[in-house]
């Protein structure tokens, strides 16, 4: 499956916290990869470079150079998530892809009530954010993370 990175920020001792379209953040620790991969001894070497990190264009994974790179599914898989007080909220860009919807879809819902504003959704600025449990009250479960669940 697919879990599209919304946003990499480089942490002390080689760790990088990466927040995903799910609403979910990880930390990923680069130290088992040194060994793991040859390449990615120079962020190592060169510590300096590792706080360069950024994600790669689509949210596919994260990018240091043309040379280095980690995928998505990688940081995903090897990541440990961690609690913060924005867990399970999406921006309603994020919950359409998830759910296949249009968002006007889930404009509607707001304005007729089905997703109530200061409790399931809240606007901040010109972006909505839903929570991950208003939508799966509302819609179901994503079709991916049904797949993924009986993978797993």
């Amino acid at each position: 499956m697919f879990h599209k990175v919304k946003d990499v920020t480089a942490l002390e001792d080689f760790r990088l916290s990466v927040q995903f379209a799910e609403g979910i953040t990880k930390i990923y620790d680069l130290k088992p990869v040194f060994s793991k991969w040859q390449s990615f001894t120079r962020l190592k070497d060169h510590p300096e470079e590792f706080s360069r990190v950024q994600v790669d264009v689509g949210g596919y994974g994260i990018i240091w150079n043309d040379d280095l790179d980690l995928s998505c599914n990688e940081l995903w898989a090897n990541g440990t998530a961690v609690a913060t007080p924005f867990d399970n909220l999406l921006a309603l860009s994020d919950a359409t892809v998830l759910w296949h919807l249009n968002e006007s879809t889930l404009r509607k819902a707001i304005s007729y009530g089905k997703l109530v504003n200061g409790i399931d959704v809240c606007k901040f600025g010109k972006q909505w954010v839903v929570s991950m449990q208003a939508m799966e009250r509302e819609y179901g479960r994503p079709a991916d993370r049904v797949t993924e669940n009986i993978e797993e």
